[in-house]
């Protein structure tokens, strides 16, 4: 599975475009340019399983860093405190990851 499954790659390319530099990636404009936020629930779940790198249910802050990278292989990685910013908009319950349901929340807030 890809997110070329579930989003268009010119999409993909035009909210890359948009946070290709460092401390510019604000998720909102992120998700609704990408196409993410037009998914359903169902949808997002799957996305989130291609983010989930170690399959282990949730995103850590590792993971995040490596975010946009996984729309583009060429992608930047996202910054400390973009990938902290990106936590704390959807770590709702403060354990330090997130988790599917967060991240569907996250996307259609």
């Amino acid at each position: 599975m890809s997110i070329t499954d579930f989003l268009s790659a010119d999409d993909i390319t035009a909210a890359l475009q948009e946070c290709q530099d460092p401390d510019t990636f604000e998720p909102p404009k992120f998700f609704q340019t990408s196409g993410l936020s037009r998914l359903s629930a169902g949808q997002l779940k799957d996305v989130f399983r291609v983010i989930d790198n170690d399959e282990s249910g949730y995103l850590d802050e590792e993971e995040l860093k490596f975010f946009l990278q996984k729309f583009d292989s060429g992608a930047r990685e996202l910054t400390e405190s973009e990938t902290k910013s990106l936590m704390a908009a959807a770590d709702n319950d403060g354990d330090g990851k997130i988790g599917a349901d967060e991240f569907q929340e996250m996307v259609h807030s």
